[in-house]
């Protein structure tokens, strides 16, 4: 079943420290005031933080789903267009860039637990 807005705050929201800051044309998502994504209500669209070669390789497989958003500082910032992803698939997405934000403690503590 595709995903909207609400599974990628649901799936943000399971995650340790996250926050979502509300502004006037998106959502900013955080961990421990690191920008980890954007989420875009209107276009049903999510930006993530992924690193470069997962930024090429989504993009590369599946150019109707996801695009290159921007490339800074080494990572590879990725669009996704939520109804093109199943929930688990947006999970995965979702804590890997939590995980490459979030201070090394707080990834440490978690542990491998993707949120469901």
């Amino acid at each position: 079943m595709p995903c909207d807005t609400g599974d990628a705050r649901d799936l943000v929201g399971q995650l340790d420290r996250a926050l979502t800051i509300e502004l006037q044309h998106y959502t900013k998502l955080e961990v421990e005031g690191r920008t980890f994504g954007y989420l875009w209500e209107p276009t049903r669209t999510i930006g993530l933080r992924q690193t470069i070669a997962e930024q090429q390789a989504l993009v590369g497989e599946r150019p109707e789903v996801f695009e290159v958003q921007f490339t800074a500082y080494g990572y590879g910032w990725v669009v996704c267009r939520l109804e093109g992803v199943e929930r688990d698939e947006l999970a995965e997405l979702v804590f890997e860039a939590w995980r490459l934000s979030a201070p090394a403690d707080v990834v440490e503590a978690r542990g491998d637990k993707l949120p469901v």
